[in-house]
């Protein structure tokens, strides 16, 4: 800690003394060391430069004698005796070196730039022939070799080393070299044909460009376009070659844009596209739609975007070709392009293929999740079929071919069975959708097929083949409450009671009925709506025997209320036409009638006692079954129905039988010290029962509260009094 606050600087404040940046580096280079430069010699007579001259070569030869293979060695000794004016020692020394490394580019370098130096053209010309003679595959040396000739103005000597030079077919850039000084000393056709040469040589697409972007600065369209041909004709027409050759249409289609053939390059873009796969003409697509966007129509705009969405779709595709939602996008494409593009039979192929490509698709596995989204491309290709093309036959054998894939045993779509049934519904073929129903009833039942096989029954008026239908239905489930419901609703609906009351009495009886609740409340329902509230009230009773739950007992009382509420409008002549008007502020004026408004309050008023006599009841079931929420719940109810229908009197009565919420401690369970709160719901009746000494205290304790209350009002009522009176005597 002691050295670590040693090193602290503690005082903070500016020092008297500035001393800036500059200072500094001044300071650091004053006192850096001078490094000691090397003597000079200097030669003041002939023997001195003799013996200088001989110990720098006595030097050189030792560096050569033990570094043979030493390159720098060697050009430094040459380079020295040149620059002593010794050139045929220098020369001696550079062919010793290549006796050495002959293939040596520094060595050959050296010495050529030795000799140029010294202004002996002819030795350098004699060097850069052998050299290139030896090493004709080296390009810096016949580059040197050319710009030495052209620098002498020697340009036949220059194109004569350049045809040296390509007889090896070199690179790109040694042809480009030959093209530009042809073209500096404005020899154009000899330009031309070295370009004819650079093809041959190097058939590629940026060459045939090159020639032809140099025949069309010459003004040369016709020649230019003739270059393309020639190359295109070199690719061939294949796919291969129109692949390798994008480039060259690309080119070729600016060349005449720029030269306002805009139909011409149109037709170079479809002809290249058309022949290439929508995968590998991405650039070229994107090529093609710049084009249109500045010189095309509307119609080529769409169908250059439509191109472009295709090849979007499909590098989609080929990375994962079970993408179903690419292939409705790419299907919904192709529709839309045939439906705006005259609906014509290559769009129609365009549909289909898409279609088919996606239902060669099929999910690997068994499980219904995989094939949900996959069923659908079946249903809108026969759709497509049937709407778009008319094609009635084709549509048809798209069904049974999907129908055909699915596998029925595990699984089956409903919608594939009911859309084949409605199209041959819609085909006027009644006898075949039936057939396509029942056939999927047999093979893989579900509740679907069964309502959508109803549901064309009933709209043909059909009812012996609904009830049919329906006992079908509930021999394959017997558990379905849905099932017998809609069959009673059937029977209703063939004003049949008895058969009605006969199904939903075998309905009741069934063991594994799912929802036996459905039941009861639609047979309840029923009845209550043919106005048979005797045998409701039996239903009632029965299930009641069967289960005390409160929902059952709040229903009863609220079907003995609306029961004598219903009664009492048919005596006053109300009708649930009336009712309806009313709310909806529509009421029609009609003659009066006479009415015994007695018997209409005597029926109403004995519905809603018999609604309480069953709130009581069930009260009195569920205290003695002690479930107290269940109780209240209960309770609320009677009191809503009182607050409606009742009076102060009987709703007071049931606000006094509400319970009242006390918090309660009690012991954890497992824990024997610990005590949590609670809440607990206390009724009166079940303190009168179980503690009659506290709810008498308690109701004394209430008077005494009243009284007390009363008291303090009086004395208030004479404290006012008082006051008047002394104001009275001051006035």
């Amino acid at each position: 800690m002691s050295g670590r606050e040693g090193g602290r600087v503690k005082n903070r404040a500016p020092a008297a003394i500035q001393i800036t940046a500059e200072q500094l580096l001044r300071e650091a280079a004053d006192f850096q060391e001078k490094s000691f430069a090397k003597p000079k010699q200097r030669v003041e007579d002939l023997e001195e430069l003799h013996e200088y001259r001989g110990r720098k070569r006595q030097e050189f030869e030792e560096v050569i004698r033990r570094t043979r293979s030493n390159i720098q060695a060697w050009t430094k000794y040459g380079n020295w005796e040149a620059s002593q004016g010794e050139f045929p020692r220098s020369r001696s020394v550079f062919e010793r070196a290549l006796d050495v490394e002959p293939t040596s580019i520094k060595i050959w370098l050296s010495y050529t730039e030795m000799e140029l130096k010294a202004r002996n053209i002819a030795h350098a010309r004699n060097l850069f022939d052998r050299a290139v003679t030896l090493l004709p595959r080296i390009d810096q040396i016949w580059y040197k070799y050319v710009y030495l000739e052209e620098m002498l103005g020697n340009v036949a000597g220059a194109r004569q080393v350049f045809e040296r030079w390509m007889s090896w077919e070199p690179d790109e850039k040694a042809w480009s070299a030959y093209i530009k000084m042809e073209v500096r000393y404005n020899e154009l056709d000899r330009a031309t044909k070295v370009y004819e040469r650079l093809v041959n040589c190097h058939p590629e697409p940026k060459m045939f460009v090159k020639w032809a972007k140099f025949e069309e600065e010459r003004n040369r369209v016709d020649r230019a376009r003739e270059i393309f041909t020639m190359g295109f004709e070199f690719y061939g027409q294949e796919e291969e070659g129109i692949d390798k050759s994008q480039s060259l249409y690309s080119a070729f289609a600016k060349m005449e844009v720029r030269h306002k053939e805009y139909d011409r390059a149109r037709v170079i873009y479809k002809f290249a596209l058309d022949r290439l796969p929508r995968s590998r003409s991405t650039q070229l697509y994107s090529a093609y739609t710049n084009f249109e966007k500045q010189f095309g129509d509307r119609s080529g705009i769409e169908s250059t975007v439509l191109g472009k969405r295709r090849i979007q779709y499909e590098e989609e595709l080929s990375h994962e070709s079970r993408n179903y939602d690419t292939w409705f996008d790419y299907a919904r494409l192709e529709e839309d392009a045939y439906r705006s593009g005259g609906r014509t039979e290559e769009g129609v192929a365009r549909v289909r293929e898409v279609y088919e490509r996606a239902v060669a698709q099929v999910p690997p596995s068994e499980e219904k999740r995989h094939w949900r989204r996959y069923i659908f491309m079946w249903l809108n290709y026969s759709l497509f079929e049937e709407i778009e093309t008319k094609d009635v036959v084709r549509a048809r054998e798209i069904y049974k071919a999907g129908l055909k894939l699915v596998p029925h045993k595990q699984f089956t779509f409903a919608k594939l069975w009911v859309q084949f049934a409605e199209f041959e519904v819609r085909q006027l073929d009644l006898a075949a959708a039936r057939k396509v129903l029942g056939t999927a009833i047999g093979l893989c039942p579900k509740e679907k097929l069964f309502k959508s096989y109803i549901e064309l029954e009933l709209k043909l008026r059909e009812f012996d083949r609904c009830r049919m239908l329906y006992q079908k239905w509930i021999e394959y489930d017997s558990s379905n409450a849905t099932a017998w419901i809609k069959f009673t609703e059937l029977e209703g609906l063939l004003q049949d009671d008895e058969r009605a009351r006969a199904i939903y009495e075998m309905a009741v009886e069934q063991p594994s009925m799912d929802m036996p609740e459905l039941i009861w409340k639609s047979w309840i329902d029923y009845e209550y709506g043919e106005e048979e509230y005797d045998r409701a009230r039996e239903l009632y009773e029965r299930l009641l025997r069967r289960t005390s739950h409160v929902k059952v007992w709040v229903s009863f009382a609220q079907f003995e209320a609306n029961a004598g509420k219903a009664i009492a409008d048919r005596l006053a002549g109300i009708e649930e036409e009336d009712h309806e008007e009313e709310e909806d502020g529509e009421k029609e004026e009609k003659e009066p009638v006479d009415v015994d408004q007695e018997a209409v309050d005597a029926a109403r008023s004995d519905g809603l006692e018999k609604a309480r006599k069953v709130f009581q009841r069930g009260y009195d079931d569920l205290k003695k079954k002690s479930l107290k929420e269940e109780r209240v719940v209960l309770l609320e109810a009677w009191k809503a129905l009182e607050a409606v229908q009742g009076d102060a009197e009987s709703l007071a009565k049931v606000e006094t039988m509400m319970p009242r919420v006390v918090k309660k401690m009690r012991k954890v369970d497992g824990e024997g010290s610990m005590m949590e709160e609670y809440y607990d719901m206390i009724f009166a009746d079940d303190e009168t029962v179980n503690n009659p000494a506290s709810l008498k205290f308690l109701a004394l304790a209430q008077q005494w509260k009243q009284a007390q209350a009363a008291k303090g009002d009086e004395e208030e009522e004479e404290e006012e009094d008082s006051d008047e009176d002394e104001e009275d005597e001051e006035v």
